[in-house]
Formats: structure tokens, sequence, C-alpha cells
């Protein structure tokens, strides 16, 4: 477990009017990492963005982009999104016919592969890849829209992944998305999380003091 823990915003919550200037500002408040949903309204139930605006927000920040594929199927798009300037591409295991190949296509680009798991998919899905990728983000929600509420129950991944990557001393972050804000952070961190996604709290909070609200977070 890393000592201190990242922050990754999510540009969910972000005014799409203006985001090449909310990505630089997040940059300028302290920021890790810059997470990106892109869901096509069929493996989740909403629409957000494509490769060709991923392409466009990495003229605006030096910092990784820490792309989450919420689409099926995705074996196909893996090149477009690592073309486009994606760092890290999280999949979930249900979107690919062959999760090894998915994962291998990912390393191709030379970017950093991530494996994503629902509330209801169990860390069973994961563990036998778990020293092919960099990373685990375990949904704390159901995914598709931002600023639902925090579920617990899926710490419990968390603990289990984070025992299991200690153990094998692998080099394997666990991030974690959905709901995440002042209450909950903490216990988050406690279970073992390295990276935490958090959307509405960091442009909301403290009149969308972002700084104020990424360090709150940070620090808690």
């Amino acid at each position: 477990m890393t000592s201190t823990i990242k922050i990754s915003p999510s540009i969910l919550s972000a005014d799409f009017a203006k985001l090449g200037v909310e990505i630089s500002e997040l940059e300028k408040a302290g920021a890790d990492l810059i997470h990106i949903d892109v869901m096509d309204g069929h493996f989740v139930p909403n629409i957000t963005i494509g490769p060709e605006i991923i392409k466009d927000l990495k003229k605006h920040t030096s910092l990784p982009l820490d792309v989450h594929l919420m689409i099926s199927p995705v074996h196909k798009y893996i090149k477009n999104f690592a073309e486009a300037g994606a760092d890290i591409i999280t999949i979930h295991p249900e979107t690919t016919n062959n999760l090894i190949e998915t994962i291998n296509e990912i390393k191709k680009f030379s970017k950093k592969a991530g494996i994503s798991l629902n509330p209801e998919t169990t860390i069973e899905k994961v563990l036998p890849v778990l020293n092919l990728i960099d990373l685990v983000l375990i949904m704390s929600v159901n995914p598709g829209f931002g600023g639902q509420k925090f579920i617990k129950e899926t710490l419990e991944k968390v603990r289990l992944l984070r025992k299991e990557i200690d153990q094998k001393k692998l080099s394997v972050e666990i991030e974690i998305d959905g709901g995440i804000n002042f209450d909950n952070a903490k216990i988050a961190k406690n279970a073992g999380v390295d990276i935490l996604v958090s959307g509405t709290t960091i442009f909301k909070n403290n009149k969308g003091n972002i700084k104020k609200n990424i360090e709150t977070l940070r620090n808690l």
C-alpha cells in the first residue's frame, strides 16, 4: 500500500463546456491522475465520450489519463484509446471474450492495464491475471451515473485484494470509484486502497474549491 494516497478526479462531474480549463485546474490543484469514464449506452446505461475528446484533453495536461472503458465489446477499441493518449486503460472482464488477449493488446501499446470489478463481480475474475496487470478498479457503485451512494460492502474486496497483492509482492495498485466523499475516504484508505476516484466531492464541495477538496481527501 502506498503511504500517500493518489487522487484521480473524475471528469464526469466537470463542466463539459470548459473541459480543457477544468483539467488544467485539476493539475494545478494537485491531482495525480485524470479519471475519464467512457460509456457506450450498452454495457452501462449512459453515453459519454470517445477517443477524439481524449486526444484533445491530452493537450491540456501532463497528468496520466486514467481511462475507464465501460464499453462492450471492448477489444476492438483498445487501439483507438491507446493512440488517443490514454495512459491507463481499464476494462471489465465481462466485455471481452478473452481477457488475457485484451490485456496483451493494452500492453502492446505500452499502456498500463487495469481490470474493473462491478459491485456484483467477485475478485475471482481478476485473481488469475493479477500478475499481468497494473491496477484493479473496485466499483463502489453500479457504473453508469455520477453522484450515487457508496456501497460499503465493496470494501471487503479491497481487503482481500490488498492481502493477495502484498503476499505475492505484486506492483498492482487498487483504485476505488463510486460515491467517494469526505465521510468514507478514510475507511477506503484503511481497507488498502491506493487511488481514490472522486467526482462530485472534488468539483462541488467547498463551493467548488477543488484544491481544498483534493487536499482534504488526501489527508483524511
